[in-house]
């Protein structure tokens, strides 16, 4: 099976067909981009996602390979700052920062805080474990949602 490569999706943000989804964390490095990715590959004809963050850095090089792990590849991915998405409109903004920091963003109908932990923080040998089980509930949630009607 082919690995479902994502690209920049900016561009399709009108699309009026498609629901609309915001995800936001302080770097746009880890969890933001694994939410992105996750709910655009497994719900593309329904919803479309993006992400952001206040401070973006690179995109973690543990994030690409535990995502490429479920047949995700986001290395032609960037992380982006949320001042890219400020004159748009979102249906479902998501924050999934694990503390209060987390940035708040107000062109939304729906606003939602959801702390997973930072897989970087972890204390386990393999830290790749850390990713995997951040990815698995990042996944996990987001097929609840959808499938509960929260977004």
């Amino acid at each position: 099976m082919k690995d479902k490569v994502l690209v920049d999706n900016r561009d399709n943000l009108n699309d009026v067909n498609k629901v609309n989804v915001l995800f936001i964390c302080k770097n746009n490095s880890i969890r933001s981009q694994m939410a992105e990715a996750i709910l655009n590959s497994l719900y593309n004809e329904t919803y479309i996602a993006f992400s952001g963050g206040i401070n973006p850095t690179n995109i973690n090089e543990n994030t690409v390979h535990v995502l490429k792990e479920i047949r995700i590849d986001i290395s032609n991915k960037s992380s982006k700052n949320l001042e890219i998405f400020e004159n748009m409109k979102f249906n479902h903004v998501i924050t999934v920062c694990d503390d209060d920091k987390c940035p708040y963003f107000l062109n939304t109908e729906n606003y939602i805080n959801k702390s997973f932990k930072d897989p970087k923080s972890s204390s386990k040998s393999d830290n790749l474990d850390s990713f995997r089980e951040v990815r698995d509930e990042i996944k996990n949630w987001i097929i609840e949602i959808v499938e509960n009607g929260t977004i």
